[in-house]
């Protein structure tokens, strides 16, 4: 397998490296997985617009949709960032985890959002109609569910650039979700 390496901000153009200073700035570091979108001149910058632009989807509905989209892409990056991110939202360690499976008991609005967000990942866009359904009979919107797919696109985003690079994660590992909370 060819080796994809993170690339060092003084080997990306003058544009990213200005970039990864703001994330430095921002974050405390430049994430490897943002970094390796520097391989292009315009994917850091076109990928931040797009994952930073306006949108219904936000806080803990938006890490529900993170968390939900890379458990089903098994992107070991995106789990270990978003997890530490579900944290910092105020999800509880069993609470990211239930997330994951593509549901969230706790909260019947964001159960709906996670079983939506779930099917549509697993099949592709091609959501259950009565999923749809519970989403809009759980007080979402009409526009939240072009938000929530938008978001899902987002995430499917890194979770490919991962698995095709498998740059090193840099974020504590996610756990594993255990046989027992998968089966459910």
């Amino acid at each position: 397998m060819t080796t994809i390496n993170v690339p060092a901000r003084d080997t990306v153009s003058a544009a990213n490296q200005a970039i990864f200073d703001q994330l430095k700035g921002q974050l405390g570091m430049v994430p490897n997985l943002y970094a390796t979108f520097a391989h292009s001149e315009t994917a850091l910058g076109n990928y931040l617009a797009f994952q930073n632009a306006k949108s219904s989807i936000t806080g803990k509905a938006r890490e529900v949709v993170n968390l939900v989209v890379s458990q089903v892409n098994d992107c070991a990056y995106c789990l270990a960032a978003h997890t530490v991110i579900g944290g910092m939202v105020g999800f509880t360690p069993a609470q990211i985890l239930e997330i994951r499976t593509g549901r969230a008991s706790f909260d019947p609005k964001l159960d709906a959002l996670a079983r939506l967000v779930k099917n549509i990942a697993e099949n592709r866009g091609h959501a259950q109609p009565a999923l749809v359904e519970a989403f809009l009979a759980a007080g979402w919107t009409k526009g939240n569910l072009v938000d929530a797919i938008v978001v899902i696109g987002d995430k499917t985003v890194t979770n490919y650039l991962h698995a095709t690079t498998q740059v090193p994660v840099d974020f504590p590992a996610a756990p594993a979700l255990s046989t027992q909370i998968a089966a459910e």
